[in-house]
């Protein structure tokens, strides 16, 4: 079974999304299916077949979440440390082209959003900073070609 690596606030989130599915929605679209079935004809309801669609995608999110948790090996970043770019690093970089600084924590593949500055760890430009250092220059393949990036800072939150 394939570990799935994730930040302790990570963890947090799915197992908060985990007890909202289960303690609000799953028993809201239970109370729609009842109430659609006593419209009566359940073949041409509306309602009912949109609760169970629904329904379906709620088990299917319960599942996804519970096998995510169950291979979960929670890494506790303020535990880590140096000059190294590892998982759950906080990496400061300058694009050479355009001399745009970034910010980049590397995290587990559910956690990342690049708009707050989280990037997964199976992304292009997460394979390539790892294991480098401050100073380093790394080559990420984007759909635009090429772009260089120089390491500036590796920080531990």
């Amino acid at each position: 079974m394939e570990k799935v690596p994730m930040t302790g606030e990570g963890y947090r989130v799915l197992d908060d999304q985990l007890k909202q599915l289960k303690s609000v929605e799953r028993p809201s679209v239970i109370a729609a299916i009842s109430e659609a079935r006593e419209h009566g004809d359940l073949s041409e309801n509306a309602e009912y077949h949109a609760a169970k669609e629904r329904q379906g995608w709620i088990e299917g999110q319960i599942a996804d979440i519970e096998d995510k948790i169950s291979r979960a090996q929670v890494i506790d970043v303020s535990k880590l440390s140096g000059s190294q770019v590892k998982f759950g690093a906080t990496v400061t970089v300058v694009d050479e082209d355009t001399e745009e600084e970034a910010r980049y924590q590397i995290v587990g593949e559910h956690e990342a959003d690049v708009k707050k500055g989280k990037v997964s760890i199976a992304s292009p430009i997460a394979r390539a900073m790892i294991s480098k250092e401050v100073g380093d220059v790394v080559e990420v393949n984007t759909p635009g070609g090429v772009k260089a990036y120089e390491i500036l800072k590796v920080e531990w939150k």
